[in-house]
């Protein structure tokens, strides 16, 4: 008997403000550890989807079109557009000083 298995998408258990944030932050942290920046669009695009691309859209003042666009697999966003979606989800942006390398 062969095994059913379905596409994992995180998006549906980005059910709170606390699941997005730590959703974010290990997100982040993966891109710095990967020296992958893309993760962080990809990311955002998520976390997106799990708000409804429409509303983030709205709030993030950008057009949905340009929202799916930049937070696609292929989307290359700018620092503003970042910037929007983190203050629409309620979030910013802050340094945090990496551990030295032991």
């Amino acid at each position: 008997m062969a095994l059913k298995t379905i596409p994992f998408d995180p998006a549906r258990y980005l059910d709170t403000p606390e699941a997005v944030e730590e959703f974010l932050i290990a997100s982040f942290e993966s891109a710095f550890e990967l020296n992958d920046p893309g993760i962080i669009p990809e990311a955002l695009g998520v976390v997106a989807r799990a708000q409804g691309m429409t509303r983030m859209a709205e709030d993030a003042e950008l057009s949905r079109t340009a929202l799916y666009r930049a937070l696609s697999a292929e989307g290359r966003p700018e620092l503003s557009t970042i910037f929007k979606v983190m203050q629409a989800l309620g979030l910013r942006l802050a340094p945090v000083r990496m551990k030295p390398a032991a």
